[in-house]
């Protein structure tokens, strides 16, 4: 009888310790108008409701438990911004946990306390800043020297990819058991076939199309090469879409001068999000020869307008593109050149694309992922 008391105690004493179990969730990056990192956690928290956690953010989010934190801590703000939330996150976040009596803390960026007694779960994006180092970049060293010691002071990791798994384990020799990685996914409200769409340019050429940054390893110099090797490319434009950068942008301009395909080459510049859809449904392809990812959002958007893709054959944008694009290697020129040309050339094979790819884009939701995310917080609550 006294044994069955005891147990019966224990038990409930487990239940209340659950009941009280409290999540934080870090938002003190997110911008208003989120992108990249940011559109992964504005739409994933909104699934981790179940789990009653507390935001940490500037915004408000009236279904949530808010706790208000200053709003000069995201890349909107540029360095100044991420050097604020690098000293919020040492010395502000703990206080913070300890006040609300927290038992877990899940930011949606590699970031965390360290040297706190605050139990991290955090979400990492990709380690592109180490395989590409720039050694003026405080990004790079902030991965080469802080980045260690969060990874090893979490209790868990969750990534984007099986590519950005296998990079934790190989870079940092962490344990397989302590990632999960999570496919991401897209707003299929948003990025979907559009009919009877009128011409962006009624006096435009088919184009092939770019979306993402002018960095080095996004590999835009050797798109520009390949494209200009084209048979025909005259009839054909290379729309490069997303932000111009001053450190990178010019010395582009450049090659296609000197390649001759300056009339060809469109740099449009940030392209707003209510835009995306209409510029991926009407290009004739989505080239993205990126070096490596992460994940690959513009993929998976195009995928989901069908538009034929173009992909690297190399990180994660196998997982993403399965065998709905044709897959390159982007270091070799003429591998571009001729994937360009057999859309070119042949009719079937676009058609095909296009199905593959609308089919290809149903495998991923933003509720797959936060739910999948929800199912690893859960048991370290």
């Amino acid at each position: 009888m006294l044994f069955r008391i005891f147990i019966h105690r224990q038990f409930n004493n487990i239940k209340k310790y659950m009941a009280d179990s409290h999540l934080l969730i870090n938002l003190s990056f997110l911008l208003a108008e989120p992108t990249g990192i940011s559109t992964y956690a504005a739409n994933v928290f909104p699934y981790l409701k179940k789990l009653d956690p507390t935001l940490l953010t500037a915004h408000h989010y009236p279904d949530f438990n808010c706790h208000s934190i200053p709003n000069n801590l995201t890349p909107a703000q540029g360095t100044k911004g991420h050097f604020n939330r690098l000293l919020w996150t040492q010395f502000q976040l703990s206080k913070i946990y300890k006040q609300l009596k927290a038992d877990l803390l899940f930011s949606p960026i590699p970031e965390a306390p360290l040297y706190q007694k605050t139990r991290n779960i955090i979400m990492v994006h990709d380690l592109i800043p180490l395989r590409f180092p720039r050694w003026n970049s405080a990004l790079t060293q902030y991965f080469k020297w802080w980045f260690p010691e969060v990874l090893g002071q979490s209790e868990h990791i969750i990534c984007n990819s099986q590519a950005t798994a296998d990079d934790l384990i190989k870079f940092f020799q962490v344990p397989s058991q302590k990632i999960t990685p999570i496919l991401l996914a897209y707003n299929a409200q948003h990025f979907c076939r559009l009919e009877n769409l009128s011409p962006l340019n009624p006096d435009s050429k088919p184009y092939f199309l770019y979306l993402g940054r002018h960095d080095p390893h996004k590999n835009l110099a050797r798109l520009l090469t390949a494209f200009s090797k084209l048979p025909n490319y005259e009839n054909y434009e290379l729309w490069l879409a997303g932000p111009t950068d001053k450190r990178y942008t010019p010395q582009l301009g450049l090659q296609a001068q000197e390649l001759g395909i300056q009339n060809q080459v469109k740099f449009l510049d940030y392209v707003s999000y209510q835009q995306l859809p209409i510029i991926l449904n009407q290009a004739f392809a989505l080239v993205f020869p990126s070096l490596w990812e992460g994940f690959g959002f513009p993929v998976i958007e195009a995928m989901a307008c069908g538009t034929p893709v173009i992909t690297s054959n190399l990180s994660s944008l196998p997982e993403v593109a399965g065998d709905a694009a044709i897959l390159v290697n982007p270091y070799e020129v003429w591998e571009l050149t001729n994937a360009m040309q057999s859309l070119i050339q042949d009719q079937k094979l676009r058609s095909q694309l296009i199905d593959r790819s609308l089919q290809q884009a149903k495998q991923f939701s933003w509720e797959k992922t936060g739910l999948e995310t929800q199912a690893v917080l859960e048991q370290f609550l």
